[in-house]
Order: structure tokens, then sequence, then C-alpha cells
């Protein structure tokens, strides 16, 4: 028996579909990633501005203390919901 092996391209449009899923999938992801961060506490650069105004303070639990304070004055009031 003289068995010959066929590997048959798949058409261009099967490659096209797979290639748009994957990229579909792709940035699907992203967008998770992104948006989990954004809703994960403040964003990095309050954190940032904090830092930078409560650098002056010498301990570690000071300097989080007035981080703390800083983030909390700097962020917009919130309206009671119904």
């Amino acid at each position: 028996m003289n068995a010959k092996l066929n590997f048959a391209f798949p058409s261009s449009t099967v490659t096209v579909a797979s290639a748009t899923l994957a990229t579909v999938i792709a940035m699907g992801i992203l967008w998770a990633v992104v948006a989990l961060f954004q809703s994960r506490g403040a964003p990095m650069e309050r954190l940032a501005a904090a830092e930078r105004a409560c650098a002056l303070h010498a301990y570690q639990s000071d300097r989080a203390a007035c981080m703390n304070e800083w983030l909390a004055a700097s962020q917009p009031g919130t309206i009671a919901r119904r």
C-alpha cells in the first residue's frame, strides 16, 4: 500500500476569520485588564502627586497617613444615591 499524505491548505476565508477572531479575543482581554486597573484604587497620577506632597515625612507610617489624607481630600464629592 502506498499512502500519500494530503496536507490541504485552508482557504483564505478560514485564515482571515481565525485571525479576526484572535484579534477580537486579544482586544477583549486587553480591554478587561485596562478596565480592572482603572476601577481599582486611585489612578497612578493621583498616587504620584500624593507621594510628592508627602515626601517630607520621615517615617513610612506618617507618609502613608499623609498620602491617605491627601487622596481623600482630592477625591471629588459623591452624590448620594436614591
